[in-house]
């Protein structure tokens, strides 16, 4: 089962007898609301016009708790999370389909938890909306209650100590964009830099001009210069887990199996007791 999934592969999905759920995810990192001021709202776009049958899941709400000391993002409630993807129509045996507005990270960040919470299969559109080439609708959709229950995995999570560790032992990916890794801007977190011996990574490298992931092939290439060889443990974090997870949905797609930091830059910055490096030198 791969990742992602084509509009063309979504379009055929979508008429068969037994169609994926589908979820729409629309969500962008605001500075804006970091500082307290309204934000982007997904929702209201969703109701515009949305591809048919997406239900709307709302990121910092349903895929989140509220931001304190875990970071930004941090896990939702399991419990509440479970309620949510139930209401959105998510059962164990039956696909989900996730997008966002096109740049990945939301839907990132769903197919992220889903996956690692125990559905055996969710992709991610490639492109987002932007590929899609169908009709939209405004019409909200009437979902029969799902039967997804949480049931998180012992990997592909690591808290502050754990990415720590892997910085040390294994791959540690910063999915951030290089400024913010180097120290040299930071508009959202407490401090700028990067988690000792982290390796800069920006996830938007990962994706051509139209948005949409890489070839495998190339995936593969690029992480392997980053030092991702396939002999050690690697790792993802960002400034919330979100994009974070994006970068994470990119390893999967070159076959590389990786752990994602939910707390990621948010949680770190936020204890001044934690080390943080500057400059380009993962060290």
């Amino acid at each position: 089962m791969t990742a992602i999934i084509t509009a063309t592969e979504l379009a055929h999905d979508l008429a068969a007898e037994a169609p994926p759920v589908l979820l729409d995810v629309r969500w962008q990192l605001s500075v804006a609301k970091a500082a307290g001021a309204p934000a982007f709202d997904g929702r209201a776009e969703y109701t515009a016009g949305h591809i048919p049958g997406a239900v709307f899941v709302d990121l910092d709400r349903e895929l989140a708790s509220a931001p304190g000391e875990r970071g930004r993002h941090p896990l939702p409630d399991l419990a509440e999370f479970g309620a949510a993807m139930r209401r959105a129509g998510v059962s164990a045996a039956r696909p989900v389909v996730v997008y966002d507005g096109g740049q990945g990270w939301a839907a990132a960040r769903a197919w992220w938890l889903l996956r690692w919470t125990g559905h055996p299969d969710v992709r991610v559109l490639d492109g987002g909306l932007p590929a899609w080439q169908g009709p939209l609708s405004a019409d909200v959709p009437v979902t029969a209650e799902g039967d997804f229950e949480p049931a998180p995995a012992a990997a592909g999570r690591l808290d502050a100590d754990g990415a720590a560790a892997l910085a040390r032992a294994g791959v540690l990916l910063d999915a951030r964009a290089g400024q913010r890794y180097r120290g040299e801007v930071e508009p959202i977190d407490r401090v700028g830099g990067h988690i000792p011996g982290a390796v800069s990574a920006p996830t938007n490298e990962n994706v051509g001009p139209d948005g949409r992931f890489l070839p495998a092939v190339e995936l593969r290439d690029r992480f392997k210069a980053l030092g991702v060889s396939g002999d050690a443990e690697v790792g993802v974090y960002c400034g919330s887990g979100v994009s974070g997870a994006h970068e994470v949905l990119a390893l999967a797609v070159a076959g590389i199996p990786a752990a994602l930091y939910v707390g990621s830059w948010s949680e770190w910055s936020s204890d001044p007791t934690r080390p943080v490096a500057v400059g380009a030198d993962p060290q």
